[in-house]
């Protein structure tokens, strides 16, 4: 499990600011109430008895995952070869329906299957249609789609953008997660590409120029309606998701209050689709994750709509080589707890919060071999922070990151900075003359249609655009055309305040330090 070595490398090079995982002893077993559902390639059971394939019951099994199918022309769908699957692939999967509300307890190994909660079309607006997936030690693997999925259950959020908000309640949402305690549970999984619902055509009938969609599930643990994810009493039960594409997914909002989860990512590790209302909110838990570049880009969290931060502790790795961020949010991010590592090559707005926090833009790409320490006046270490994945741009964000004079190591060699000012909180960064940059002929800027990230041409990046290379430590060359495009002092309309210094002075609230590179003599 190559993904999951990654990620071990991650969280063994990787000191986080506070130690989260107090009482990690395993607990004593004991009986988690529900519909028992032990998982094996050769045999299911519910409860103990057999799983039945007759649909009137509330949990019965079949060979009918929804997958892109191979073969098919440009009025199927949106997908690349890689997208596409056989039908004999597909039919290889058995996929465990969940029709009826309650709680279910999934133990065991199915190593090509899916979980798929379908309470109906109504589903939505009962607030009794609710269910709750406890992973008791389960491994599931789907290699054509999501490993879990979410279909229809209620919806206790709005997708009203008028009223939108980023204080949301989300606790009577019908997708509901648990992680039991002393357990380690293995989602891995596919996506599934566009698939048409309805098309129109071009007058030639070569093209199509506007579809609605049918099917477009891009992660390896997806939900259609807001989720909720929690742990046990004590919290340290393990959720690994290893994903082709995205990792966790909902398609309005996601709430994370609790457990260890770890997320290795071919595109975002975390991602809530809805433009402009969708809120992804952290309240406690431990959430390390890593965009291992795949796809070609990728941030650690991707919010449509708002980042809420409250508790808990987040390591959050972009992809390597994009402009793509640990953190990213359309509508802001708000930081008023928590302690946070975010790496990445792009730097997206923070809105505002309670919690004191540091960027640090680099004046060169770093690359993933080198400790970064933060000391106090006194020399204390505050934190230490080992990104696997080559960065630009460091967020930090403790409650032992308080008001003072630090200094800041790359291994042995002390750096230095400058201050920034210009940049109001909640600003993306500009050009120093107010207009955004401007992307090179032939490249256009995209737009989130419908809260899906939008498709390169056949899939691939833009004729002339090379992903740049990651050289010793330097600026990587960009593509013609590019070479001006980097903004003052590397962060945006944000101009220096004063000379360098190897003093880095923290106030409360947010703190942005340019230029970071070693101190000259």
């Amino acid at each position: 499990m190559k993904g999951l070595e990654i990620m071990k490398k991650a969280l063994a090079c990787i000191l986080i600011l506070v130690l989260i995982l107090t009482g990690c002893t395993a607990p004593t077993e004991q009986k988690i109430d529900g519909v028992q559902i032990k998982l094996a390639d050769n045999k299911i059971t519910v409860d103990g008895n057999e799983i039945t394939n007759d649909n009137s019951q509330a949990v019965y099994s079949a060979n009918d995952i929804v997958f892109y199918l191979e073969g098919q022309d440009f009025k199927y769908g949106e997908g690349t070869k890689d997208d596409e699957h056989s039908q004999a692939e597909a039919d290889a999967h058995t996929v465990v329906h969940i029709t009826k509300p309650g709680r279910y307890v999934l133990s065991g190994k199915l190593s090509a299957g899916q979980i798929a909660v379908d309470l109906g079309e109504n589903a939505e607006t009962d607030p009794n249609a609710v269910v709750t997936l406890i992973l008791n030690g389960v491994d599931i693997t789907c290699t054509v789609a999501p490993a879990v999925i979410f279909y229809n259950v209620y919806e206790c959020g709005n997708s009203d953008e008028e009223t939108a908000t980023k204080d949301v309640d989300t606790s009577k949402a019908g997708a509901n997660v648990i992680i039991a305690d002393g357990t380690e549970n293995n989602i891995n999984g596919s996506y599934v590409a566009k698939i048409y619902k309805s098309y129109e055509l071009n007058e030639n009938g070569t093209e199509v120029v506007d579809s609605k969609k049918l099917h477009k599930y891009d992660a390896a643990f997806y939900s259609k309606k807001t989720m909720n994810i929690d742990s046990g009493d004590k919290g340290n039960g393990i959720l690994n998701i290893k994903a082709e594409n995205e990792g966790l997914d909902s398609e309005l909002h996601l709430t994370i209050n609790g457990g260890i989860i770890n997320i290795t990512s071919g595109n975002d590790g975390i991602n809530t689709n809805e433009d402009n209302v969708s809120v992804t909110t952290i309240n406690g838990g431990t959430l390390n994750i890593l965009c291992d570049g795949k796809t070609g880009e990728g941030d650690g969290i991707d919010s449509n709509g708002w980042l809420v931060i409250n508790g808990g502790t987040l390591i959050s790795q972009a992809c390597a080589t994009s402009g793509d961020a640990g953190i990213d949010s359309d509508k802001g991010i708000y930081i008023n707890g928590g302690n946070i590592i975010a790496s990445g090559n792009m730097l997206d707005k923070i809105a505002g919060g309670e919690q004191t926090y540091a960027v640090f833009s680099f004046a060169s790409r770093q690359v993933s071999d080198s400790t970064y320490t933060l000391k106090n006046a006194d020399g204390k270490v505050i934190g230490e922070y080992a990104p696997t994945n080559d960065f630009t741009y460091l967020l930090v964000a403790s409650d032992k990151l308080t008001p003072g004079d630090y200094t800041f190591w790359q291994g042995d060699t002390q750096l230095s900075a400058s201050s920034m000012s210009g940049m109001p909180q909640g600003e993306r960064p500009q050009m120093s003359n107010g207009e955004q940059q401007k992307l090179p002929e032939g490249m256009e800027r995209p737009e989130k249609p419908n809260g899906e990230r939008p498709p390169m041409s056949n899939g691939e990046r833009p004729e002339g655009f090379t992903p740049p290379e990651k050289p010793n430590g330097e600026r990587p060359e960009m593509p013609e055309g590019m070479e001006n495009m980097t903004p003052p002092n590397g962060m945006g309309g944000m101009m220096p305040n004063g000379e360098t210094s190897t003093t880095f002075t923290i106030v409360k609230g947010g703190n942005q330090f340019a230029n970071v590179s070693p101190a000259t003599e």
